[in-house]
């Protein structure tokens, strides 16, 4: 049996991961934004262990929802499964200054990465929408660029597979990888995806608790898959900003 905690489970993808595990007889923790989505994800849940709160938008959250898992003891694995999608119309900004987008969908993954107590297993959401991104990190929060949302999306899920392979390296004892859930129909993808719902979330939670696969891999349903390469340079720039823009250094 594992302990496994899933960012972002109130509903959709994570919740969904969430339930498969505890089916299978995992411990799981889950992540709600507010106490109002957290007893949503209890009822939802009521197998869970527990919920842990904070918006991760803001870092003072992040920093607090860490604390929350640590003070529940060591889990086997996390989901990085929190994001926010591509149809933000206008470049929105977080309490911090920072580009909303970059701040749940990468920066929230980074800061939890370094601050909970380091698990066995990371897995971190990506997107088939990473190929139209860019690796540098020239300009994250788009602050020169003109704002286009579903590229800024595209962006942090390349992000998010780059800061997988970084962690993959620099932890070589923990498997770290990626995952494509595939274009499925919930609340950000809507309701005309075709990809099947329940294989969306099946790949996430077998990696929590499987040894089967190494580390340093993207994944669609349970199938290593080819990403958009990157180089260990790009990586370590990303992991070296996302440093800067915490405060809180990589170990």
């Amino acid at each position: 049996m594992s302990r496994v905690f899933v960012t972002g489970s109130a509903d959709g993808l994570g919740l969904l991961a969430a339930r498969q595990l505890v089916g299978d007889g995992h411990r799981v923790t889950l992540h709600a934004r507010s106490e109002e989505r957290a007893e949503q994800a209890r009822r939802a849940l009521p197998e869970a262990d527990a919920v842990v709160v904070g918006d991760v938008s803001a870092l003072d959250a992040m920093r607090s929802v860490a604390a929350q898992v640590d003070a529940l003891g060591r889990h086997d694995a996390v989901i990085h499964n929190v994001a926010v999608g591509y149809q933000e119309p206008r470049r929105i900004e977080t309490a911090d200054g920072l580009a909303h987008v970059f701040a749940v969908n990468v920066l929230a993954p980074y800061v939890l990465t370094v601050l909970i107590d380091r698990p066995s297993r990371l897995i971190y959401l990506s997107s088939g929408m990473h190929r139209s991104g860019r690796a540098d990190v020239d300009d994250p929060q788009w602050v020169r660029r003109r704002w286009n949302g579903s590229r800024a999306y595209s962006e942090s899920k390349l992000y998010d597979a780059m800061l997988s392979r970084a962690v993959a390296r620099r932890w070589p004892d923990v498997r770290s990888n990626a995952v494509d859930p595939g274009w499925v129909p919930t609340r950000m993808g809507g309701r005309g995806a075709p990809d099947d719902l329940r294989l969306g979330a099946d790949t996430q939670a077998w990696l929590a608790v499987t040894d089967d696969p190494a580390t340093g891999g993207y994944f669609y349903h349970r199938e290593p898959h080819s990403a958009v390469p990157t180089t260990p340079e790009a990586e370590d720039a990303l992991i070296d900003y996302c440093a800067g823009l915490s405060g809180i250094p990589f170990p």
